[in-house]
């Protein structure tokens, strides 16, 4: 499955458009002969068509080795580069909190977005098995838990502000928990595979075992058979 690279594809885009943009500005200005400015507006366009260019080819390539439409690919990696963003403002609430219990649980939660976010970079596909991550539970664990710290801050603290705070932080414990049902779900196939493996390495490991002891008691049974005639012939 062909992970998500965005970092490589610009690298590979450039390593072509600024050779190309630096060998057209030359050629223009001084063969052609059609002045500064004009030879660095064409090299620009020059660069800007090629970048554009490449970029529509790695997206259609990526795309279809993935077995996606060109918008299903595009849309999952607007939603992986949003949700990077939104975790970024998850974890900006860090020192807001004033507990060890809620600065653990925030990052527990961080630590679980990040890993759906991973998973899902690596094997786009998985994408469709995270939606209400992206869709919904990210975007619940940022609007909640910047109630949360600022509720936590004010400095006078009534009942039904308490009892808000209790509220909330009861709401972000389920968050965790759905929020771990998701990543249990983006792992499930990995899981299926691993115990496929498992079970085909076993039945692998039984056959050779079968084959050994089957050896070993055809020796011995030929050593028999060997002893009986020497006793024979004596």
């Amino acid at each position: 499955m062909k992970p998500i690279k965005p970092i490589e594809n610009f690298i590979k885009r450039q390593s072509v458009s600024l050779p190309l943009m630096s060998a057209m500005f030359p050629i223009l200005y001084l063969g052609a002969e059609i002045g500064l400015l004009a030879s660095g507006a064409v090299a620009a366009g020059t660069y800007f068509a090629s970048n554009t260019s490449m970029k529509q080819y790695q997206l259609s390539s990526d795309s279809k080795q993935l077995g996606m439409t060109r918008s299903e690919y595009r849309n999952i990696r607007v939603q992986i580069k949003e949700g990077k963003e939104k975790i970024k403002t998850l974890q900006s609430q860090y020192y807001k909190v004033r507990s060890i219990s809620s600065f653990k649980q925030l990052m527990d939660m961080v630590k679980i977005a990040n890993k759906i976010l991973l998973i899902v970079q690596q094997n786009p596909r998985k994408f469709y098995l995270a939606e209400p991550f992206f869709y919904s539970h990210l975007d619940s664990a940022i609007e909640l838990t910047g109630k949360y710290t600022l509720l936590v801050g004010q400095p006078v603290k009534d009942m039904e502000m308490r009892i808000a705070l209790q509220e909330t932080r009861e709401m972000l414990r389920s968050l965790q928990q759905v929020m771990e049902a998701d990543l249990k779900r983006v792992l499930s196939t990995d899981v299926e595979q691993l115990r496929m493996e498992l079970d085909y390495a076993r039945l692998a490991v039984d056959q050779h075992n079968t084959r050994t002891i089957d050896q070993q008691q055809q020796i011995e049974h030929k050593g028999d058979m060997e002893n009986d005639q020497q006793s024979d012939e004596k």
